[in-house]
């Protein structure tokens, strides 16, 4: 066998490394997911007419639904309501409207509508997770997919609001800066070598000039199983459909059968900074 014929084996297998089936999704369902809310699919939460008169909601008070997001659900139950969170230190007025402009209406109110268990348990969730969990997640599909609806309220829930700031510099964040629009820009020495391994896909929400953690910051919810890393993109990672779950906005997923498999810890660190491999001295990257 010739040298060059070794060189061009060589190069098929580098390749068909690259994008190995265990790196990149195989998506046979919608894409919405849960989200396809039995079959009602985008009517469920938008609705093209009359917000939620529209979609048969025929005590909707007025001003309870979004005119910019044809938002067809009734958050008035939500209406300046506080919940504290991350343990309570994170106190959060909610707006008294959805179009009130801040990155709470679209970014919180829309979503706990559906998924809030205080104030609107009575809207169509059911508080399960559809989706085929790891054996190690637990037994069926009891993951309560309601927040707030304990004792506990939300104080049991990750930081969210728009007091739960992602700041820069220090001991336990990124080498970034914040530029005065709220958007995260992973420049420093640690921070762009993170976005080589991995990216940065978080959506932080804009409040006075500050980054802050809304419900869309790690959901995107109109997918729920896959994440599209095109060509050009500042992620390291080969351009792909990649696996992930729970609505979130980047390659997650724990059914992963790689044992090495670190991108569910990746996810995590785009924010904790002080937990990551190079904020610690390791030069462990991404592994699928």
């Amino acid at each position: 066998m010739t040298m060059r014929r070794l060189f061009w084996i060589a190069l098929a297998l580098f390749v068909s490394a690259a994008a190995s089936p265990a790196q990149i999704a195989n998506v046979t369902t919608d894409i919405l997911g849960a989200h396809l809310n039995y079959g009602r699919g985008c009517a469920a939460c938008h609705s093209p007419h009359s917000g939620a008169l529209g979609n048969g909601l025929g005590q909707a008070r007025q001003g309870a639904t979004s005119h910019a997001a044809l938002w067809g659900e009734d958050a008035s139950n939500l209406f300046g309501k506080t919940i504290a969170s991350g343990g309570g230190l994170y106190v959060e007025v909610l707006p008294s409207s959805l179009d009130a402009g801040t990155p709470d209406a679209a970014g919180m109110l829309t979503c706990l509508t559906c998924h809030d268990g205080n104030y609107a348990s009575a809207a169509m969730m059911k508080n399960r997770v559809y989706e085929a969990l790891p054996p190690t997640y637990g037994i069926g599909n009891k993951i309560p997919t309601l927040f707030g609806g304990s004792a506990q309220g939300y104080i049991n829930d990750h930081p969210v609001g728009m007091n739960a700031r992602i700041d820069c510099g220090g001991d336990t964040n990124w080498d970034c800066t914040v530029t005065s629009g709220g958007e995260v820009k992973m420049s420093g020495a640690k921070s762009s070598l993170f976005v080589a391994n991995y990216g940065f896909f978080m959506k932080p929400g804009s409040a006075n000039g500050k980054a802050v953690v809304m419900c869309t910051t790690c959901h995107d919810p109109h997918r729920m199983n896959l994440v599209i890393i095109a060509s050009g993109s500042p992620s390291g990672l080969p351009p792909g459909t990649y696996a992930s779950m729970f609505f979130l906005r980047a390659p997650y997923n724990p059914n992963d059968p790689n044992p090495a498999t670190n991108q569910t810890a990746q996810f995590c660190r785009q924010c904790h900074a002080d937990l990551s491999n190079e904020m610690n001295g390791s030069t462990a990257s991404t592994v699928f």
